[in-house]
C-alpha cells in the first residue's frame, strides 16, 4: 500500500509536469558541456565567474591534496580544523569587511545554522516571502514566529516590526534572489533593523564575487557599514568555484556559532584542500574586475536581445535584475515551459526549465544563469535560438 501512494504521488506529478529529472555531465564545468552525451551550450550554471575549471584553482587544490591529503578526518571543534581553514576564515573576514568568520560544508548548512542559534521560542523572524528553502527552513527550526513580508516590501515589514511584541527580533533575507535574480532593498531594511533593534541575516549567495568593489557582495555594493547585528552568508558553489559556505560577523556571533551551531559542531570539516583552493580564488575573485565587466555585458547584451521577443510572446523577462547573472524568462504555463527548454535543448542550449514548488504557481521560467566565461557568440546562440523556437 505504501509504495502504491508514493507511485500515485509520483504520478501526479507528471500529470502537474513537475517531476525532475538529473541529467549526467561528461565535461568540466563550463559553457560548452556534455549531457546525456550531447554537447550542450550551458545556460544553467552558477559559476559566475568562470572559476570552477580555472587552472590556478584546480592547481592550488592538487598541491592542497597533497600537502594537506583528502579529508579532514573530524569536526572541527574535535581535531579537524586545519591551518587552511583558519586561514580562509581570516581572509575572509578581511574580504567582507566583518570582524570574523566561520566556515560550512554547504550553504544549506549555513543557514540553517544561524537564525536557530540566534533566536527561538518567544522570538520572531520577519522574512521575505521569496526567501531560498534553506532560509524558510532556517526560521521553522528556529521555533520562532515566522512572518513573512511581501517580496522586497520595505513598508510591509516595518507594519510587522512595529506591531510585534517579540523578545528579540531577526530579519532574514536573500541578498540576490535565487530565482528572480532582483537585489534586496538592504539599506533600507537595515535602516529597520537599526530602528527595531533586530538582527538583520543576509544571504549574499548570488551577491558574492559579483556585486560590490573587488567583487566584496551586497553589503559592499550598498555601502552598509560592518555593524555587529549584520551577519552575512555566502556561497563557494558560485562565482567561486569551489564549494562550501561562509558566516562572517561580529567576533561574539562567530563565538556562538562556533558553540551553538549544530550544522557546525556535529559535521565532519570540509577537507582543508578545498580552503587551498578558495584562498586562490579570492585572489582572483579581488583582482576580477576584468571578469566581472565581461559577465556585465553579457547581462546587457540578452536583455536588450530578447526584450522585444518578451514583449511579442507575453513572457516577461523580470524588471531589477540588469546587475545580476540571473536573467529569469517568466513564461507561465509549466507544459509550455518544458516544451521551450526541451526546444533549445534539441539546438544544442541547455537552459533550466523552472516550475512550482521553486517558483510560485503560474510563473513557470527560464532561469538564464550568465557566466564571465561565456561569450558574446554564446549570448548571440541562445537569443536566436529562442527567437527560432516555436
Amino acid at each position: 500500500m505504501i509504495f502504491e501512494d508514493l507511485e500515485q504521488r509520483l504520478a501526479a506529478l507528471d500529470h502537474q509536469h513537475l517531476r525532475r529529472h538529473r541529467r549526467v555531465v561528461d565535461a568540466p564545468v563550463g559553457p560548452q558541456t556534455v549531457a546525456d552525451g550531447k554537447p550542450l551550450l550551458s545556460f544553467c550554471s552558477n559559476d559566475y565567474l568562470g572559476l570552477a575549471a580555472h587552472p590556478l584553482i584546480v592547481d592550488a587544490l592538487c598541491e592542497g591534496a597533497r600537502q594537506w591529503g583528502a579529508g579532514s578526518g573530524a569536526s572541527h571543534l574535535v581535531g579537524g580544523h586545519f591551518r587552511p581553514h583558519e586561514e580562509l576564515e581570516e581572509k575572509l573576514a578581511e574580504f567582507v569587511g566583518l570582524p570574523r568568520a566561520i566556515t560550512f560544508s554547504t550553504g544549506y548548512m549555513a543557514n540553517l545554522a544561524v537564525t536557530p542559534a540566534l533566536v527561538g521560542r518567544g522570538d520572531a523572524v520577519f522574512a521575505d516571502r521569496l526567501n531560498h528553502a534553506s532560509l524558510i527552513d532556517a526560521a521553522l527550526a528556529s521555533r520562532a514566529e515566522h512572518k513573512r513580508y511581501a517580496h522586497n516590501d520595505v513598508a510591509a515589514l516595518e507594519k510587522l516590526l512595529v506591531a510585534s511584541t517579540a523578545k528579540r527580533k531577526l530579519i532574514l533575507t536573500d541578498a540576490v534572489f535565487s530565482m528572480d535574480g532582483d537585489v534586496a532593498p538592504l539599506a533600507q531594511i537595515f535602516e529597520l533593523a537599526e530602528r527595531h533593534d533586530a538582527w538583520l541575516v543576509i544571504d549574499d549567495a548570488h551577491g558574492f564575487g559579483v556585486l560590490g568593489p573587488q567583487g566584496r557582495g551586497s553589503l559592499a555594493h550598498f555601502g552598509l557599514p560592518a555593524s555587529p547585528r549584520i551577519v552575512l552568508m555566502g556561497t563557494f558553489g558560485k562565482a567561486a568555484g569551489v564549494a562550501g559556505a561562509f558566516v562572517a560577523g561580529d567576533t561574539r556571533v562567530i563565538e556562538w556559532l562556533i558553540n551553538t551551531a549544530r550544522t557546525y559542531i556535529f559535521t565532519t570539516a570540509a577537507p582543508p584542500a578545498l580552503c587551498c583552493a578558495l584562498l586562490k580564488s579570492l585572489e582572483i575573485i579581488e583582482a576580477g574586475d576584468a571578469l566581472r565587466s565581461h559577465l556585465q555585458a553579457r547581462i546587457g547584451q540578452l536583455r536588450s536581445g530578447v526584450a522585444d521577443l518578451c514583449a511579442e510572446r507575453g513572457w516577461q523577462l523580470a524588471p531589477q535584475t540588469d546587475t545580476t547573472a540571473i536573467q529569469p524568462i517568466i513564461v507561465g504555463q509549466n507544459k509550455t515551459v518544458l516544451d521551450l527548454s526541451q526546444a533549445l535543448a534539441a539546438k544544442g542550449l541547455w537552459v533550466p526549465a523552472i516550475r512550482p514548488p521553486t517558483v510560485p504557481n503560474g510563473s513557470a521560467r527560464l532561469r538564464v544563469s550568465l557566466s564571465a566565461a561565456h561569450s558574446d557568440a554564446d549570448v548571440a546562440a541562445l537569443v536566436d535560438a529562442l527567437k527560432d523556437c516555436p
